[in-house]
């Protein structure tokens, strides 16, 4: 069973980093495309980052340039660095795992893979 679980996240003012991270366990990590997609209440799902088996990586673009997405292999965990955070980026973030055709951040955005239960993110102005 794919088993998904993040951490890291709370409330920080605008301008702020945060860095989120998720466990992977239950499969082939090495295999699957991880990424990020983050929803804030009323709002439609975005895909925010992606990474492919190979390091690839892409990224939404209003967070491009801010947000960095990592793996470690070893330890089978996901990261996602944000930086100059936004009220905009305010959400719950949920990290992912799938096998899709292309490994890209858009992919998210649709209700595929597997997914976490999510953690808070809040942004203040």
């Amino acid at each position: 069973e794919v088993t998904l679980v993040e951490s890291g996240g709370g409330s920080v003012e605008a301008g702020g980093s945060l860095r989120l991270s998720c466990q992977a366990s239950g499969y082939t990590y090495s295999r699957f495309c991880m990424g990020w997609f983050r929803q804030a209440p009323g709002k439609a799902r975005e895909g925010v980052a992606a990474i492919d088996p190979d390091g690839s990586t892409d990224y939404a673009d209003s967070v491009k340039d801010r947000f960095t997405i990592t793996q470690d292999y070893d330890k089978k965990m996901i990261y996602l660095q944000m930086n100059r955070l936004t009220p905009e980026d305010t959400a719950m973030y949920y990290c992912a795992a799938d096998m899709p055709a292309y490994c890209t951040a858009d992919y998210w955005a649709g209700p595929f893979g597997y997914r976490g239960q999510g953690t808070q993110v809040t942004v203040s102005s």
